[in-house]
């Protein structure tokens, strides 16, 4: 049996937690929590999650679903302030359409 060459032997970019220093392991979880507290903090104040009344079988399930869906399309079109483009949206319903691929050209698909 032949030993694998450095070449095709897989490298890994992250160390071992054993290898980890405190610091360092501090520093990656307060870093994994703010990640997800910033998530739940736009969920809950922008989308009022904890004031839904939607309880019932699977539905708080998919409106998550859809609000993380609404906030990863905004982050991903380059929106700063989630909360502002949401209000903006809301008040110009039609500012969706874009976003949805949908445009008001009759002649885009050759109709």
């Amino acid at each position: 049996m032949s030993t694998p060459s450095p070449a095709s032997t897989p490298t890994r970019s992250a160390r071992p937690t054993w290898l980890v220093g405190p610091a360092d392991l501090a520093a990656a979880i307060r870093g994994h929590w703010g990640v997800e507290n910033s998530s739940h903090h736009i969920r809950d104040v922008t989308f009022a999650e904890d004031a839904s009344t939607v309880h019932t079988g699977t539905a708080p399930r998919a409106m998550a679903t859809l609000r993380n869906l609404a906030i990863g399309v905004l982050k991903t079109l380059g929106a700063d302030n989630i909360a502002k483009t949401t209000r903006a949206i809301r008040d110009e319903p039609q500012r969706a359409l874009p976003i949805l691929g949908i445009t008001n050209d009759p002649d885009a698909y050759g109709t």
